[in-house]
């Protein structure tokens, strides 16, 4: 009777290290407070400037939203006749829009134009590059009023030299891991894809939190920063 209670309970220990190690291969879908760097987050949110602002975004729609980003932070600059230092704008991007934190090879290793349906202008094909990173401006040409100038370069590399932060969000990267694993039948599992893809293709400069939707509130309760969404 012994034994076979020790056998019921050394099975039911090997069960539940299974289920345990399952979990792991299979993702982290929340966040717990010691998972994400909080305090590096709070810092950034406290930067020091007059005007802080928000952008919510998770449609790509051609990039619109990098557009009006670069006219806050003109309208900023030249409008209100203010430096750099003053204002602090972060673009939060979650959804379809949180894949334009990664570079060019993590869009040319997994099929991420194809899965959010974004084709390449130049191929007419699925996109495997990040369409949005790198822009055409002359970094010689400081003329807001030039289309050449670096005040109308709207792509993510020209924005984040202006100072805008970028965040990603954890939770949408393994929701998007375990989407695509399963819409494409990689070889895959939904953890290394993710670490992967966050400590390999993260744009330099990004910082990823828990949950974007609760980094959109932190960032308007505790950092008072002025919310505005692009559709």
């Amino acid at each position: 009777m012994d034994m076979n209670r020790k056998q019921f309970l050394v099975r039911g220990l090997t069960g539940a290290a299974a289920l345990a190690a399952g979990a792991m291969a299979q993702g982290q879908l929340v966040d717990t407070r010691a998972d994400w760097r909080e305090r590096d987050f709070r810092r950034l949110m406290a930067r020091p400037a007059r005007y802080r602002q928000v952008y919510d975004i998770v449609a790509i729609n051609h990039g619109t939203f990098l557009n009006n980003i670069k006219n806050s932070l003109n309208g900023f600059q030249f409008g209100l006749d203010l430096t750099p230092r003053q204002f602090h704008v972060v673009a939060a991007l979650h959804g379809p829009a949180n894949l334009l934190n990664l570079d060019d090879a993590a869009w040319a290793r997994y099929p991420l134009g194809e899965f959010i349906g974004l084709k390449d202008p130049k191929t007419g094909r699925w996109a495997r590059r990040n369409l949005f990173l790198h822009g055409s401006a002359d970094a010689r040409d400081h003329d807001p009023d030039s289309e050449r100038s670096v005040y109308q370069d709207k792509s993510i590399t020209g924005l984040k030299r202006r100072g805008v932060n970028f965040l990603a969000c954890h939770t949408a990267m393994e929701e998007q891991s375990r989407a695509m694993i399963a819409r494409f039948r990689l070889q895959e599992k939904p953890q290394a894809m993710v670490r992967t893809l966050l400590s390999q293709h993260l744009l330099p400069g990004t910082f990823v939190v828990a949950a974007m939707v609760m980094a959109v509130a932190l960032l308007q309760t505790d950092g008072h920063f002025s919310y505005i969404t692009v559709p």
